[in-house]
């Protein structure tokens, strides 16, 4: 069964549970004295629910008069009944409390046999015993690399990628994540700027366009390029991007920027309705995490960027980047590059290549790829497979697991929208950093400190968040794809995957916040039993993931067991108080549950058979979010016509079936838009 399969390590001191407990000791003992002067009789034991073990509760066989327990049903009254119904499987122990599990451990689907796939995943040495100092470089760019960035020896796409591009030829480059492809482009355009004759001037305008789709990589690419420049003050970089104030960027352009860092949505703005930017002296044109570039949509604006750029400009390099190249990304080099040189530096061993065949025969029709893809040697990944209902109660326990009990541990959550971000964070903020009544909810820990990124937040907000994450020493950072490509966040310990990525090469650039330049590093993946089959999906590109965590739970210990199962109700009911609290906090919960419902129906059609939004239990689902109820009133109801009958029979299954298809018919074009939000929209009007 699910429960036998399933990992709840909330293993904690008395005192975080202990006010909890003792509070319902108090109320035990009251109760008992009560009865023993004569007020509210015991309930008979034929009305009693007996759960002498763990799989749930058991009939008694001792007979007992229906009268009596009609008397003692009348003298509790309506409402106790109804509570004793709604948490009929309450575990009691012999020396322990009643403890109300709201069906936290029931009716949850049964977890398939698991076997981790053998898969050979292919490596990639990042460092060599090469240094800086073989290349022709300035001595000054050699001791700002040596002083500044403090590195000395190349890594093996650095030395790959360094000598191409000095000798003038176009690239395509493909290296695991935290590989350092960033000097890999920025030391060869420095030289090359600096060495130029005549010598650059600002006001030559952009020498040298890199394109990043995301506005912290843009900064953290900017902040790159601005140590680099240290000894070339005559060299000047600039960064463009949505959220910063047109009207400051134009007035950069108009004295001049030479190494131009930008976003897509932002340049194209600027090139519509700025006079003064131009590109009639671009020399490079660096695509970093080009495919996700294409991903984000910006395949329109990278034509109306390639068109300005060929209009009036001389001949260019062109440099591709990423850890995964799409086909999309083959089209675009293609037609952008000429004779590029193609620079890989993993290598696949023979018995991945010729299992890696057998499947690009067989999915050829279907149109999917079976590439490999390279991860970080010292990054060790997990996956623990949990059904819906305590997806929330297990991402707590790790969290306090990896956070309260070890130090220096910082965490990166990734889920799949914007509302989940925001409804996490608050939620977990609230309840596991909160400090109200203590008989009611857990105490301060100030280890705990939770950040969120995602797309919709405003540019400012994104930057102190991104800056201060990087300079934490511990930390939790909720957040959606955007953190997901070529950040550089130091001393990340763990990286969570909430909910599944929408492609393999999005779990390879994920995993790759941690790891970083042989630093060690580790991943957890979450899967409900109905998504076990991904494990597969991941075979199938090399990347091997294991069942290391313990669990499984011995079922000779019931005694551990009970207690597990009651520290995460607590924790649960902790999380529908706080979520029930307020008419508000129900909504945001619902939005929450609608953005997770959204973004599951946008799973491609290759994964359908594994991410399908029918496979959800919608009422199981609504629990992993706090909610009590099964998800009713999340659309509208329609109107009943008149003389209409009203079948209540098969309600719920029919609301079930109308409610799925709503949100697979009308909801992706509405996450696609949210994904896109840190694109600035362009205007009509047009200065210098």
């Amino acid at each position: 069964m699910a429960d036998d399969l399933l990992c709840i390590n909330i293993s904690s001191s008395a005192a975080f549970f202990g006010s909890r407990l003792s509070s319902r000791d108090g109320r035990a003992a009251k109760a008992g004295k009560r009865r023993a002067d004569g007020g509210i009789r015991e309930v008979p034991g034929a009305k009693r629910r007996r759960t002498p073990g763990v799989l749930g509760p058991q009939k008694n066989t001792t007979p007992s008069p229906a009268g009596e327990g009609r008397q003692q049903r009348s003298a509790v009254g309506k409402s106790h009944v109804r509570t004793t119904d709604r948490h009929r499987d309450g575990q009691r122990g012999p020396d322990r409390p009643f403890i109300k599990t709201s069906s936290l451990f029931r009716n949850n689907p049964d977890v398939p046999d698991i076997h981790s796939p053998a898969v050979t995943q292919v490596k990639e040495k990042v460092f060599t015993s090469d240094s800086f100092e073989a290349l022709d470089l300035h001595p000054h760019l050699l001791a700002t690399l040596d002083k500044v960035l403090h590195v000395t020896s190349m890594t093996s796409v650095q030395r790959q990628t360094i000598p191409v591009l000095m000798a003038g030829k176009d690239a395509v480059v493909r290296s695991q994540t935290g590989s350092g492809k960033t000097l890999a482009y920025g030391v060869p355009v420095v030289q090359s700027l600096q060495a130029a004759d005549p010598k650059i001037k600002r006001s030559d305008g952009p020498l040298a366009v890199i394109m990043v789709p995301t506005r912290e990589l843009a900064k953290q690419t900017f902040e790159i390029f601005q140590k680099l420049l240290k000894p070339f003050t005559w060299i000047v970089p600039g960064v463009l991007m949505g959220g910063e104030k047109r009207k400051a960027e134009k007035a950069r352009l108009r004295k001049g920027i030479n190494i131009l860092i930008s976003t897509p949505g932002r340049l194209v703005d600027h090139i519509k309705n700025t006079l003064s930017i131009a590109f009639s002296a671009v020399r490079w044109l660096i695509l970093d995490e080009a495919d996700r570039i294409l991903d984000l949509g910006f395949e329109k604006d990278l034509t109306v960027i390639l068109n300005a750029i060929n209009a009036n400009g001389p001949s260019r390099q062109n440099v591709l980047l990423s850890a995964t190249l799409t086909e999309g990304l083959s089209r675009l080099a293609s037609i952008s590059m000429k004779d590029p040189v193609s620079i890989q530096v993993s290598e696949i061993p023979e018995e991945s290549r010729a299992t890696l065949s057998k499947i690009t025969v067989a999915k050829a029709e279907d149109g999917q790829q079976a590439d490999s893809f390279a991860v970080p040697e010292n990054l060790q990944q997990h996956a623990v497979v949990v059904p819906s209902k305590l997806r929330l109660v297990c991402l707590a326990a790790f969290i306090l697991s990896k956070c309260k009990f070890d130090k220096g541990q910082k965490l990166i959550v990734f889920v799949s929208s914007c509302e989940v971000v925001e409804f996490l964070c608050t939620l977990f903020t609230t309840v596991l950093c909160g400090q109200r009544d203590a008989s009611t909810t857990l105490k301060h820990h100030s280890a705990l400190n939770f950040l969120r990124l995602h797309g919709n937040m405003k540019q400012e907000e994104r930057m102190d968040v991104f800056q201060e994450f990087s300079h934490c020493r511990s930390g939790v950072l909720i957040c959606t794809d955007v953190a997901a490509r070529g950040l550089d966040l130091p001393q990340v310990t763990w990286i969570v995957q909430y909910n599944p990525p929408c492609s393999v090469a999005e779990y390879v650039h994920r995993v790759g916040r941690t790891a970083r330049i042989g630093t060690r590093g580790c991943s957890l993946l979450f899967l409900t039993p109905s998504e076990v089959a991904y494990m597969d999906v991941l075979a199938s590109h090399s990347i091997s993931i294991f069942f290391s965590f313990p669990i499984t739970l011995q079922k000779s210990a019931q005694a551990l067991e009970q207690e597990l199962r009651e520290r995460a109700t607590v924790l649960q009911s902790d999380f529908e108080n706080v979520v029930h609290a307020s008419e508000d906090s129900v909504q945001t919960a619902k939005k929450a549950l609608q953005s997770f419902l959204r973004a599951y129906t946008t799973y491609p059609s290759s994964a359908k058979h594994i991410f399908h939004i029918r496979s959800l239990h919608l009422g199981h689902a609504a629990k992993s979010f706090g909610l009590r109820d099964a998800p009713q009133g999340l659309v509208t109801k329609a109107t009943k016509r008149p003389g209409a009958k009203d079948k209540t029979k098969n309600k719920e299954k029919r609301y079930s079936e109308q409610f799925a298809y709503f949100f697979f018919v009308h909801s992706s074009c509405e996450y696609l838009k949210e994904q896109e939000n840190h694109r600035t929209p362009v205007t009509t009007s047009r200065s210098r």
